[in-house]
């Protein structure tokens, strides 16, 4: 999906229409001791070879995110564009 890398949209700190440069969000850093994770692998401890519940299915893809920076107060802001697309955002200059 082509994106221009810069829109004029809403600010809700100024409170009016400005220029917004536009980039996409990057993943944060993985935390490899969270929660969540050792829980995952505890679970599929002892499946050798195959992972336990994970079946071979065609992804839906994600709905990209991007990160709006209002160019007069420079606050950041997140919006989800479109629909579910399979590719990566290309912010074309």
């Amino acid at each position: 999906m082509k994106f221009p890398n810069e829109i004029n949209t809403y600010c809700p700190k100024c409170k009016k229409k400005t220029k917004h440069k536009v980039r996409t969000a990057s993943k944060g850093r993985a935390r490899s001791m969270a929660w969540g994770n050792r829980q995952h692998e505890r679970k599929i401890r002892g499946y050798v070879g195959k992972v336990a519940g994970e079946k071979a299915v065609k992804k839906q893809g994600k709905k990209q995110k991007i990160i709006l920076e209002c160019s007069i107060c420079k606050k950041k802001q997140e919006r989800i564009i479109g629909k579910r697309t399979r590719k990566k955002i290309e912010i074309k200059s």
